[in-house]
């Protein structure tokens, strides 16, 4: 009933504070004042609905931090349970796979397109958590190491001729140089400052793009590049695009794989450790350069390696194409789907990619709908969509101390 009685305050606020614009029309040709109470009929409708909503979700919200704060967490969520109940994720695992796996068949080339790009985007929400959502190291430089990548293959294809597959872990290579090569400077580096640091790093690899045009060849960029051949044979545009699906399929898997591995190993709890208390880690002996420098370098291994595939897949990249928006989109996927979880991350690349594509019917207001989206996302989930769990480890009693006598 209280929030009730709000969303009516709200309303008759809204309605009193927007009168003037949307009531009183002055025609001043006609000289006469036009009074269109129906307007504030809607915008009265409209904030009482929008401010009930709003409020019964954070009460909801509340309710649920009380609950866990208490320990009374109840039943696990679906997403929970699809990143941790074999029994949930593997069939709807199966069930993904023959989707994707058929997808090519039933969609158009410009969705298969589309597909190809989210999963690019997934493979480097899913690096960049290694650095961000497992170590805690903020980094707003990450489209750096997808530049490298890129023009690694660009310029190695455009001087020397080498192939796809040849440059592919040259790539990724390049990549892991360049992590080791920021992270060495920044060790003592954290927070705030880390994320300045990374940002002019960043910003550094796209001037030096754009200015070394002797190498880079400058803002114009490299065009021609190959596109990914099968067995020594060239495909046609449209076989390529279902080729290079193919293939992000297969990378998405392996870097699941890969960043699952390595979570629960033990380089992944010290990148935890790292996270929660920096010095708590430092004196239980954990090795800060190392486990900072891994973190950096299988981060930008895989920001390495989706630089070639995307200049296989658009034929020609320049510096535009790796500005700062481009880490900003990167990072928010990750702070959208959760730090740490990769069912999470996963699932916010492909909703910040998807979703404005799906909004293009509504074109002047989808920009506008998705800003909304993720405002209201991050205030009701600031946790984002999956929260990242922790692999929990049971020790029978009985069995210890047997096994101890």
């Amino acid at each position: 009933m209280d929030q009730f009685k709000r969303a009516i305050i709200t309303s008759v606020w809204f309605m009193f504070l927007t009168f003037p614009l949307m009531v009183i029309r002055v025609n001043t040709i006609e000289k006469v004042v036009q009074w269109r109470f129906m307007n504030m009929l809607y915008v009265g409708v409209g904030a009482f609905i929008f401010s009930y909503v709003w409020r019964y979700l954070l009460s909801k919200r509340q309710v649920g931090e009380q609950q866990e704060e208490a320990g009374a967490g109840g039943k696990a969520g679906f997403l929970h349970r699809l990143s941790s109940d074999r029994r949930v994720y593997a069939p709807v695992l199966a069930g993904i796979l023959v989707a994707a796996a058929c997808f090519p068949l039933v969609g158009t080339m410009y969705q298969v397109n589309i597909m190809i790009t989210a999963l690019i985007y997934v493979v480097l929400a899913l690096g960049l958590n290694i650095v961000v959502g497992l170590s805690g190291l903020l980094v707003l430089g990450y489209a750096a190491f997808y530049a490298v990548g890129a023009y690694t293959y660009a310029l190695l294809n455009h001087h020397f001729g080498l192939g796809f597959w040849t440059v592919l872990p040259i790539g990724a290579g390049l990549g892991a140089f360049f992590g080791i090569l920021l992270g060495t400077p920044v060790l003592r580096l954290r927070g705030d400052y880390l994320a300045i640091v990374t940002l002019g790093f960043g910003e550094i690899v796209r001037l030096v793009l754009e200015n070394w045009g002797e190498v880079t060849q400058g803002p114009s960029g490299v065009s021609g590049i190959s596109r990914p051949s099968l067995l020594g044979m060239k495909l046609s545009v449209s076989d390529s695009t279902v080729y290079m699906y193919y293939i992000m399929i297969g990378l998405v898997l392996l870097t699941i794989f890969v960043v699952n591995r390595l979570k629960n190993s033990r380089i992944g709890r010290a990148w935890m450790a790292l996270r929660e208390d920096e010095i708590a880690c430092q004196a239980m002996g954990i090795d800060k350069t190392k486990t900072k420098l891994t973190a950096f370098a299988l981060g930008a291994a895989w920001a390495g390696l989706m630089g070639v595939v995307f200049a296989g897949k658009t034929v020609f990249v320049n510096p535009a194409s790796f500005t700062f928006l481009e880490s900003a989109m990167i990072l928010a996927m990750v702070v959208l789907g959760g730090m740490g979880s990769i069912v999470g991350v996963v699932l916010g690349a492909l909703v910040l990619i998807l979703l404005p594509e799906f909004l293009r019917d509504f074109s002047l207001y989808r920009m506008l709908i998705f800003g909304a989206a993720m405002v209201v996302v991050m205030v009701l989930r600031p946790q984002g969509l999956v929260t990242g769990q922790r692999q929990k480890y049971r020790v029978k009693v009985k069995e210890a101390v047997a096994a101890h006598e």
